[in-house]
């Protein structure tokens, strides 16, 4: 496209798997099923913890927002992933593109966020536990669930950044789906603006896990101090989850800009690859990880599951 032209006029083409168009059929049904894990596992959580009153708590109403970013997350790649994988459709349109690259980073943001807050509420929950209550009200909680999606907000100024850029090199993007990385290096003119923009916004979410790895460093501190070797494990077993469910995002998304900033020579198999590892198997794991490991959420399920199956024979 040459600067004069209407970025609105533009088509990118998305790609898949590079190298490997012939499996994508292969790659579309594995896609389908970590759809549907995702889907059925946030939107169980999401329903359990609703419909049980004894988990109306700040804990799981933090786990609620992580089940509905995760949720938000998958549904914002499934069109693009869909269309490449088995209707074998590439192009996108450029207002299309960035729609779902707001999308797709806003949810990411968003889960980094939930993330430092579920870290604030372990802290808080073992390090000053006669204060928990007082602490983290319904009304704050509210309000640090407005601040996650007023910072996921500040993402819109990368979108008005990005319609000011020519794109007059190759249109061919690297993933099934549109990522602000992906797209800036297709500009022909001076992008500085946009990335040192996306820069920060990463600091951002380096400075989330900062926050998360010092609560944990507190949290850590205050178990050692526990004199009964069972109480130690039980505060620590209350964390095991969300330091799973940390562990399992922010791998991936350090693993993906390292490739992406520093890995011009890699494979362009291997930038798709991190890429899809950082977008699917967070939403696929988290719902899992917390109904193994979250004692109340199995019970919550079970029972709701109970009284599913009971309920032909209460009619009779």
């Amino acid at each position: 496209m040459s600067p004069g032209n209407s970025s609105h006029a533009l088509v990118f083409l998305l790609t898949g798997i590079p190298g490997m168009a012939h499996f994508h059929h292969w790659f579309f049904f594995l896609c389908c099923l970590m759809y549907l894990i995702a889907m059925l596992g946030n939107g169980t959580i999401l329903f359990v913890v609703r419909a049980n009153r004894r988990l109306h708590q700040p804990m799981y109403y933090f786990l609620s927002m992580l089940a509905t970013t995760d949720l938000g997350l998958t549904l914002s790649t499934l069109p693009t992933v869909l269309q490449v994988f088995w209707f074998g459709t590439k192009e996108i349109s450029f207002p299309v593109c960035l729609t779902q690259m707001f999308c797709i980073h806003a949810f990411s943001f968003m889960e980094s966020s939930v993330l430092l807050a579920m870290a604030f509420d372990r802290y808080v929950a073992i390090c000053c536990p006669l204060r928990y209550s007082s602490i983290l009200t319904s009304a704050r909680i509210a309000k640090i669930g407005l601040g996650m999606v007023c910072r996921s907000l500040t993402l819109l100024p990368l979108i008005c950044l990005l319609t000011q850029l020519p794109f007059c090199r190759s249109h061919v993007l690297s993933h099934s789906y549109c990522l602000h990385q992906d797209m800036i290096r297709l500009a022909c003119t001076d992008s500085t603006l946009n990335s040192l923009y996306g820069l920060t916004l990463v600091l951002f979410a380096i400075l989330d896990s900062v926050l998360i790895t010092l609560s944990y460093t507190m949290i850590i501190k205050a178990v050692v101090g526990i004199t009964s070797r069972e109480e130690q494990t039980k505060a620590l077993n209350t964390c095991a989850s969300h330091f799973c469910a940390v562990l399992i995002f922010y791998v991936p998304m350090v693993g993906l800009s390292i490739i992406h900033r520093y890995g011009k020579n890699a494979a362009p198999f291997s930038h798709a690859l991190m890429a899809n590892i950082y977008l699917f198997v967070p939403p696929v794991l988290n719902p899992i990880i917390y109904s193994m490991k979250n004692k109340p959420i199995r019970k919550g399920l079970l029972r709701l599951l109970g009284q599913r199956l009971s309920w032909p024979g209460h009619g009779q």
